[in-house]
């Protein structure tokens, strides 16, 4: 009995020291593993981060001692080692509040400036009937104002004086021949004579060496030479008028038949000439409301409509052109004064941003998109502007987030070349 309990106890002692040898030789298995673990350090290069060394060294590139860096994502950060060494062109880390766009309809306008100039519809031409030499000018500085009727000069004339003399002629001895002399009246009346002149002749029977030549137009008078005033770039042909500058017509001038002599312009209408950048064309109508306001004239609101759009682009200009006719009967409008207009387009409903939020390269627009921690270039397309937001027709959506201050988030000439050639 005793040697059977000794085989027991023996046999027990065995199995206890096997499972503590088992044991030890598990926790010597595990030990290589942590401490490969632990081991898991790569060396980098502070100025050229894409070098990943795992053992202490130089850089390759520039000579710089190596230090370590860990393979493991900083904790809280959110940031990865991939995400720090994306290129500064087109990823940027930054701590900049993010908006998202929103979707909603706004009523939108155009503001543009540009400057008042003559209606040209209510341009009348005086011009020679026919070639003479002026006698005497009743016209005598630039914007005078005249009336229907008025005596404006006299004019010697051969032509006109050998058509009066054959009405007298036939009006005297052939009187019967009232088809000719009715004729001959016509030809006066046609070259520009009144019927009372015309009966004065043949009552007198003296033809008028110096004709008297009437208007028949109200308005003031232009200079020929002056009279074409194109906007604030002939700034200096305004000034000379107001200083009543001579008419370059003057007596004893010979004028030729068709010559323009005069141009009469009504001066109680107007138009502003208002240009508009070619980016917001597409919402520029005919008939909408326009308002317009003088920097010269503090307090002073003039409201109108868009009359006419012009058709053509002029070369070297980026605007166009629109045109609002303005009554001016109190003549406290003046001609070639800057104005700025504000147009009413309606309401347009689409994706809107901050202005701030987009970066506008020329041929390509630009926002940058929150991803993570950091901010990346996105293209997208802008259209509408309205006061301090942008409308984007394509490439964002109502869940996306970007920095609001783009422009903050630019680096430098290196990400404007890298986004124009994309």
């Amino acid at each position: 009995m005793k040697k059977k309990m000794k085989g027991i106890r023996i046999i027990l002692t065995s199995l206890l020291l096997s499972t503590m040898l088992i044991s030890a030789c598990s926790d010597k298995k595990k030990t290589p593993v942590a401490t490969q673990v632990k081991n898991d350090v790569k060396y980098t290069c502070p100025m050229h981060p894409q070098i990943m060394e795992d053992h202490p060294g130089n850089c390759p590139i520039c000579g710089m001692t190596l230090v370590k860096k860990s393979g493991q994502d900083s904790e809280g950060s959110g940031i990865s080692l991939n995400t720090v060494l994306q290129p500064v062109n087109s990823s940027v880390i930054a701590d900049i509040s993010a908006i998202s766009p929103e979707e909603k309809s706004i009523p939108t306008q155009i503001t543009a400036q540009g400057y008042l100039d003559f209606d040209s519809r209510t341009f009348n031409n005086l011009a020679a009937r026919f070639s003479g030499r002026i006698e005497k000018l009743y016209i005598k500085y630039a914007f005078q104002e005249i009336h229907t009727g008025q005596r404006i000069f006299d004019i010697y004339s051969p032509d006109m004086v050998a058509a009066q003399q054959d009405l007298i002629y036939l009006s005297k001895n052939s009187a019967a021949e009232t088809g000719l002399i009715n004729a001959a009246k016509q030809k006066l009346l046609l070259l520009g004579m009144t019927m009372p002149q015309v009966t004065q002749v043949i009552k007198s029977g003296k033809p008028f060496y110096s004709l008297p030549v009437y208007s028949p137009y109200d308005g003031h008078v232009h200079d020929m030479p002056h009279s074409q005033m194109g906007g604030p770039a002939n700034q200096k042909a305004a000034s000379d008028f107001s200083n009543n500058l001579p008419l370059a017509i003057k007596e004893g001038m010979y004028v030729e038949k068709g010559q323009n002599i005069f141009n009469v312009v009504n001066p109680h209408q107007l138009w502003a000439i208002i240009k508009i950048d070619r980016s917001v064309i597409a919402g520029l109508k005919l008939n909408q409301p326009v308002e317009i306001t003088l920097p010269d004239m503090p307090g002073k609101t003039i409201r109108g409509k868009v009359n006419f759009i012009e058709p053509t682009l002029q070369d070297g200009d980026k605007t166009t052109s629109i045109r609002v006719y303005i009554d001016n009967m109190d003549h406290a409008l003046k001609v070639n004064s800057l104005v700025k207009a504000t147009i009413q387009t309606g309401e347009t409903k689409g994706l809107w941003i901050p202005r701030s939020a987009l970066l506008d390269l020329g041929r390509t627009q630009v926002v940058w998109l929150k991803k993570g921690a950091s901010f990346q270039a996105h293209q997208v397309l802008a259209s509408v502007k309205n006061g301090n937001e942008i409308q984007i027709t394509k490439g964002l959506s109502v869940t996306d987030s970007l920095a609001s201050d783009a422009q903050y988030l630019t680096d430098s000439e290196s990400f404007i070349k890298t986004s124009g050639n994309e």
